[in-house]
Order: C-alpha cells, then structure tokens, then sequence
C-alpha cells in the first residue's frame, strides 16, 4: 500500500475554507455568540478507545510543500498534529509520543490510530 501525494486534502480544505464564509458568518450573526462555527472539514473519528465512528472531529491544514501539518480537532477542545509525509505512508504524528499507524479504511479513506484515537480521512491510496 502506498499513500500517493497529499493534495487531497488540500484541495476539500481549501474548498470548505472558501464555501460559505460570508453564509457563515450571517449565520452566527443571526444566530448570535452562542451558535460558534467549527473550523475546518468535519472527519469522522472514533475517540479513546470507542468502537462506533461518529462525524465530531474537524481537521484543519497548516503550511505548504514539505511542511504540511494538519490539525485534528476534537468536540472537547483537545486536538492532534499529524504531518503529511511524502515518502507514502500519508501522515506521521508531528508532535507528541505515541506515534501515528495509518491503515486503508476504504476506496479512498484511510484511518489513523495514535494511542486510542482513530481518525478517517479521504486519501487517494495506490498499490505497488
């Protein structure tokens, strides 16, 4: 298994950072404080330990080139960095000491476990 080149998900994020700003921010005005807008794209991810995924989790990218760093960002305010490797294996943890395992969850969706999270992202997989 191999995990081709990143550019997916820069692409759904930079599509989900243009596609709504201004409906957004209407929205929350409407809306008023108390109806604050989760940044980034909504992944699922199955955290400590849980079985069932469920679509709580946000992931948000930083940097560019050989610096891509994405955010992983859960419904209580703790998040996970994971760098994009370009070497195959999609992501590494970028900080941190449990390191990040990456599996193919399905067509075009890999899933990765540090310690007892799990995360599924869209990724474009490519056998050898």
């Amino acid at each position: 298994m191999r995990i081709s080149d990143p550019w997916w998900l820069v692409g759904a994020l930079a599509l989900a950072g243009c596609s709504g700003g201004q409906e957004e921010r209407q929205a929350a005005a409407q809306d008023g404080p108390a109806a604050e807008q989760k940044p980034g794209l909504a992944i699922e991810c199955a955290l400590a330990g849980a079985q069932a995924f469920a679509s709580d989790c946000t992931v948000e990218q930083s940097g560019a080139g050989n610096a891509v760093v994405l955010t992983v960002r859960h419904p209580d305010g703790g998040f996970r960095r994971l760098q994009v490797t370009r070497d195959g294996r999609g992501v590494e943890a970028a900080d941190g000491a449990q390191p990040a395992s990456v599996t193919v969850a399905g067509d075009r969706m890999i899933e990765i476990a540090v310690g007892g999270d799990r995360y599924r992202l869209p990724a474009t997989v490519a056998t050898q």
